[in-house]
């Protein structure tokens, strides 16, 4: 059954493919300032880009996580959203704020803005990552708040299922921890270690949550395999999720002056990282291999299947190569970390906000699925997207290696700036991948106004 109120989320989805297509340009233009220093200079400096590519991924994340929610909690509560009226609202707030702090990255010197925007009243600013003004700050609780009570009191007014408490927990999550983003003492160590309280705790605890949420109602939907199976898989996933990834936050603390018990329990927990994203894989592929229905949106199965595989390829074995600590003292803040993090992003939380925006879009326009030929346009951008995603991480982790052994392990290590001269073929073929990840971004985009004819679903 379909409820009105779950047509919330298209300006949700819409903004975040909106602001992903801005990530990726500015990350474009990163790119070739790696190759060309002073390209766009002054306008665009290399931080400034940087701020706004990495800005640009945690709000159009959010946006995509939100319209997850809003389309996904009414239908696992069976009942209307509490206030699709507020959720708008929200909307825009988050939208106006979001686009005025990139305004203010892209206009005025960072010191300026911090000036122009009260840091000097509680200073926030100045770190990786969260650097969005005191202001744009208040807003994201203000609307973190507002959008949490308006899906806890649908959740708590209807039917409670596994998924959609699950869903909530990990948005809790999201923005409790967000809250360290207002606490920055000026002791390095104490900045350091409760940074990564959002950092880490978000991206290896909560956000895990989420995605093993949007996943399993997916695989609910495109399968239909006995929900109860399916919410076993979650449990054992998000257990093993929490367990790995909150104690697993040691391995940040090798070096910033934390005690030395943290190499242990960092390096053991971090290790075990991969085990919840390998089970997230075989959850995927056992329950499309144990369909009861074969749904016409075969894009949608797709990514599903996609997100299980490179989740566990980018946050698993790419994390799992550089978190021992005995290897980080060497890798740390090297292209190997750059490796690590595009394919994490792209596999566990990227791809999965794709899945929920394939499978409800058409649902959300009136239709069960996409047009075939919709659909080999959007399998034709999920291959280019991932394939091209891969060849980024490997050329990032090419450079990160001969990074290491040119700077950090021979006998006569050479400066970072030269060692950058000697990493500039990887770059362009960084560059070159890019664009190809680009291409199949659009061709995403495209594929939702192709029309044409569907098939239904049939049951097995």
């Amino acid at each position: 059954m379909q409820y009105k109120s779950q047509a919330v989320a298209k300006p949700y989805f819409i903004a975040a493919i909106g602001l992903f297509l801005g990530q990726i340009l500015f990350g474009l233009i990163m790119g070739l300032q790696y190759i060309i220093g002073d390209f766009l200079f002054p306008a665009i400096p290399f931080n400034v880009a940087r701020m706004v590519h990495t800005n640009l991924l945690i709000v159009w994340m959010l946006f995509g996580f939100m319209g997850a929610a809003y389309y996904l909690i009414p239908e696992e509560s069976e009942r209307e959203l509490y206030s699709p009226k507020l959720a708008m609202l929200m909307f825009w707030i988050f939208l106006i704020a979001g686009a005025l702090t990139i305004v203010g990255y892209l206009s005025v010197p960072y010191a300026t803005l911090a000036k122009m925007t009260g840091n000097d009243l509680l200073e926030t600013m100045g770190r990786e990552f969260l650097e969005q003004p005191l202001p744009t700050k208040v807003g994201i609780v203000i609307v973190a708040l507002v959008f949490l009570f308006n899906i806890s009191m649908t959740v708590l007014r209807g039917r409670k299922t596994s998924i959609s408490l699950v869903m909530l927990a990990g948005l809790w999550g999201l923005a409790i921890f967000y809250l360290f983003s207002f606490y920055n003492p000026s002791n390095l160590v104490k900045d350091k270690f409760y940074w990564w309280w959002v950092v880490h705790l978000w991206v290896e605890g909560v956000w895990e949550l989420i995605l093993g949420a949007m996943l399993a109602f997916v695989l609910v939907k495109v399968t239909g395999v006995d929900r109860e199976v399916i919410e076993k898989w979650l449990y054992v996933i998000i257990a093993m999720s929490l367990i790995s990834g909150i104690i697993g936050t040691g391995h940040h603390y090798y070096w910033i002056g934390a005690p030395e018990y943290w190499q242990w329990w960092g390096s053991v927990f971090s290790a075990l990282e991969p085990i919840p994203f390998f089970m997230m894989t075989v959850f995927a592929f056992n329950m499309v291999n144990r369909r009861r229905r074969d749904h016409p949106n075969k894009a949608a199965v797709l990514w599903a299947l996609g997100t299980g595989v490179m989740a566990f390829l980018g946050a698993g074995v790419w994390g799992f190569l550089h978190t021992l600590a005995p290897v980080n003292y060497y890798t740390h803040g090297t292209q190997i970390t750059a490796a690590h993090g595009h394919m994490a992003f792209y596999g566990a939380y990227a791809m999965v906000i794709l899945t929920m925006i394939s499978y409800t879009m058409p649902i959300m326009r009136g239709r069960q699925a996409n047009s075939n030929k919709s659909q080999v346009v959007e399998m034709w951008a999920f291959w280019l997207m991932t394939v091209s995603m891969v060849f980024i991480t490997l050329f990032l982790t090419a450079a990160g290696i001969l990074q290491v052994w040119l700077q950090r392990i021979s006998s006569t290590p050479m400066s970072f700036m030269a060692v950058q001269d000697q990493l500039v073929i990887f770059y362009w073929l960084r560059l070159g991948s890019g664009l190809i990840f680009l291409i199949g971004l659009v061709l995403y985009i495209l594929s939702f106004f192709i029309k044409g004819e569907t098939v239904a679903v049939t049951n097995k």
